[in-house]
C-alpha cells in the first residue's frame, strides 16, 4: 500500500534534519574555520646570521600569464617577505603579451632587488599538459638549488611574515606541503553574496582537519599559496606525474600526501587582488573548473545537483510549507536543520568581517551555484570547458584551439 504524501515528505524533512546534524559533527567540524598558521614567537630570528643557517633556501615560483594588473604588487610582497635565509623569487611568464615581465622588473627594480629575481620565459605548451601545470614545471625545473618552493598566484599579495610562518610550520611538523586559502574579494555586492560559501563549501568538500591528519587519506591544498619540499615532489615524479591536472592544488596536495603529511589553513595575511564585481565574473570563474571537480561523470553532476538541492532547498520550502499549512512537524524539523546551517555558516561570514544577517543567504547562494556548475557540465559539452588565461582543455587535459 501507497504510503500517504504526508508521510513521505516527515520522512524527507527529517532527512534533511540528519543530514545537516551529520555535516555539523560528522565531518571534522570543518564549518568552524579555525585552521590558521600559528603566531610567530615574539622573538622570532633575533639572530639573522644564525637563522640563515638553519633555515633553507626558498625559491617563489610564480605561473604568469597576462598577469600585468596584479604582478607588480605581488612580486614587491613577495621580495619584502621578512625570512632571515636566502629567498628569490622566479616569475615563470608563460607567454604573455601584456607586459607581465618587464613589470615584475620594473617593480623589482624599484625597491632594489633586481638580483633576488628571475624572469624565465615559458616554452610552448606541449600536447597533453594544462598550461599551469606546465608553467609550475618549468619553473622547478630551473629552480635546482633551492630544497624549498613557494608556489603563488601572480595576483595575490602575502603579508610580510607568511613565508616565515609557512616554512616553521612545514618544519616543525615535517610536513610535506603547507597551503593556504587566502583571503579573496570581498567588497561588492555579489562578492558578498558568493565569496564567503565559496569558501564554505570548499571547507566542506575539503574539511581542513581531515587534510590536515596524517591518518587520513584526504588531500587538499589552495593554489594561490603552497610550499613544498622540492625533494618530496621529485619522489613523487613531480608535475609530469600530473601533467594534465586542470585543478592542479588539490592533484599536488593527493601526490605530495603519498610523501609526507600536507596542512590546509586559511590565510587571512594574503589576499588576493583579483575583483569579482558582477555576477559574470563570478560564474565564470566556477565554470572554468566546476565540472572537472566532477571528473566530468553526468552522474556525479546529477548527484551534486540533487545534494545541493536536497540540503539547501528542501528546509527552506518545507518550512514555508509547515506554516503555510500549519504542519508543525516540517516547521519544526526544518527550523533545526535551517538553525544548523546558519550556524555552520557564521564563521564563514565572519572570517570576511561581514554583517551577520548574510547567513541568511546561504540557500541563495547555493542555488546559483548549482546552476554553475549545471553550466560548467554544458560549457564542456559544448566545447569550452576547462580553462587557465584563454586556453581550453578536453577532459584529458589536451589543449584546443
Amino acid at each position: 500500500m501507497a504510503l500517504p504524501l504526508e508521510w513521505l515528505l516527515d520522512a524527507l524533512v527529517s532527512a534533511v534534519l540528519l543530514a545537516w546534524l551529520v555535516l555539523f559533527f560528522g565531518r571534522g567540524y570543518f564549518w568552524r574555520a579555525d585552521q590558521r598558521l600559528p603566531d610567530l614567537p615574539a622573538a622570532s630570528f633575533p639572530d639573522k646570521k644564525a637563522s640563515a643557517e638553519r633555515l633553507p633556501a626558498v625559491i617563489a615560483i610564480v605561473p604568469a600569464r597576462n598577469e600585468a594588473e596584479g604582478i607588480g604588487p605581488c612580486v614587491t610582497a613577495l621580495l619584502r617577505q621578512h625570512y632571515p635565509a636566502a629567498l628569490r623569487v622566479m616569475v615563470v611568464d608563460d607567454q604573455s603579451e601584456d607586459g607581465t615581465a618587464d613589470i615584475a622588473r620594473a617593480a623589482a627594480e624599484k625597491i632594489g632587488a633586481s638580483d633576488r629575481l628571475q624572469i624565465l620565459a615559458g616554452k610552448a605548451l606541449p600536447e597533453a599538459w594544462a598550461g599551469k601545470v606546465w608553467a609550475m614545471h618549468q619553473g622547478v625545473a630551473a629552480a635546482e638549488d633551492a630544497p624549498l618552493l613557494w608556489f603563488t598566484d601572480a595576483d595575490i599579495v602575502h603579508g610580510p611574515d607568511v613565508l616565515q610562518k609557512l616554512v616553521l610550520h612545514l618544519q616543525r611538523d615535517n610536513r610535506a606541503l603547507v597551503s593556504l586559502m587566502v583571503m579573496l574579494s570581498c567588497r561588492s555586492f555579489w562578492e558578498r553574496l558568493l565569496i564567503p560559501p565559496f569558501i564554505f563549501f570548499f571547507q566542506m568538500l575539503y574539511p581542513f582537519p581531515w587534510v590536515n591528519d596524517p591518518r587520513r587519506k584526504l588531500a587538499g591544498a589552495a593554489g594561490g599559496c603552497m610550499l613544498l619540499r622540492r625533494d618530496l615532489l621529485l619522489q613523487a615524479g613531480g608535475f609530469a606525474a600530473m601533467r594534465g591536472a586542470l585543478i592542479d592544488d588539490c592533484t599536488l596536495a593527493a601526490l605530495m600526501k603519498k610523501q609526507g603529511p600536507v596542512w590546509l589553513g586559511l590565510g587571512t595575511e594574503s589576499h588576493s587582488l583579483r575583483d569579482y564585481r558582477s555576477l559574470d565574473e563570478i560564474w565564470r570563474m566556477v565554470t572554468r573548473s566546476a565540472y572537472v571537480q566532477l571528473q566530468f561523470s553526468p552522474w556525479r553532476l546529477l548527484e551534486a545537483t540533487l545534494g545541493m538541492l536536497f540540503l539547501y532547498a528542501v528546509p527552506v520550502i518545507m518550512l514555508a510549507a509547515g506554516l503555510v499549512l500549519q504542519q508543525w512537524v516540517w516547521t519544526t524539523l526544518s527550523a533545526l536543520a535551517l538553525g544548523l546551517m546558519a550556524w555552520a555558516y557564521y564563521p564563514s561570514v565572519r572570517l570576511y568581517a561581514l554583517n551577520g544577517l548574510w547567513i541568511l543567504t546561504l540557500p541563495v547562494a547555493a542555488l546559483l551555484y548549482t546552476l554553475m556548475t549545471l553550466d560548467s557540465a554544458r560549457r564542456h559539452y559544448r566545447g569550452r570547458g576547462g580553462a587557465w588565461k584563454g586556453r581550453h582543455y578536453d577532459q584529458s587535459g589536451e589543449k584546443r584551439p
